[in-house]
């Protein structure tokens, strides 16, 4: 189905791979050990607004980081603000990190880039870097300052689906820092993290935290 909450220049066919959580019965919340990896090589510097904040998977990891944390979703999860629709809002915030429907990525990142005062982070597949749509109206002109490429597959349920098998697509953290110069930077994350946070007696910890 076509984005029908976006429009960046006209020119936009956002993706139909991954059906977009806009009716809201289904949602994959982020396992933690994929939030962990971000904080682990990202500081941010003030409060941070997970705006599809879905049952808190998210937002919780970066409480446990040390981090004030707003935590909002248009859909009502058990978490947070419902009723909130970030690609509506004209609230300016520190930073932005949330894992966003991919059908309405490219909105989310146009969100971002008005309202993020110092960072915002998207959770995407691998692909979103292909695309000649994506190239001239976002990499062109806004391209993200990192993006941190997962060396180990995240895998997905749907809310209270049983956990079998392992996924095949790959994703990354993209990360557009208002304050970064240069090119972007092209990043790996260390094998190893997820077995070390889904451990229960690990600890969160955070980029530049004690």
């Amino acid at each position: 189905m076509p984005d029908q909450t976006y429009n960046l220049n006209g020119a936009f066919k956002p993706t139909t791979k991954r059906r977009a959580d806009l009716d809201g019965p289904d949602f994959f919340p982020t396992p933690a050990w994929a939030t962990q990896a971000l904080v682990e090589n990202e500081r941010f510097d003030g409060t941070i607004w997970e705006c599809a904040c879905g049952d808190g998977a998210m937002a919780r990891v970066l409480e446990g980081a040390g981090y004030k944390v707003r935590a909002t979703d248009l859909y009502a999860r058990g978490h947070g603000e419902d009723g909130v629709d970030f690609l509506k809002s004209t609230r300016k915030v520190d930073n932005i990190v949330t894992n966003p429907p991919y059908n309405v990525a490219e909105a989310f990142v146009a969100q971002g880039l008005k309202l993020a005062r110092h960072k915002f982070a998207l959770l995407l597949r691998l692909a979103f870097l292909e695309g000649a749509n994506r190239a001239n109206t976002i990499f062109l002109k806004h391209p993200p300052s990192r993006v941190w490429i997962f060396s180990e597959r995240i895998t997905f349920y749907m809310k209270g689906a049983e956990r079998a098998g392992s996924g095949t697509t790959a994703y990354a953290w993209f990360v557009w820092d208002k304050h970064a110069k240069g090119p972007t930077e092209l990043k790996w994350f260390k094998p190893g993290i997820k077995a070390r946070v889904t451990s229960p007696s690990t600890p969160a910890r955070s980029a530049g935290r004690e």
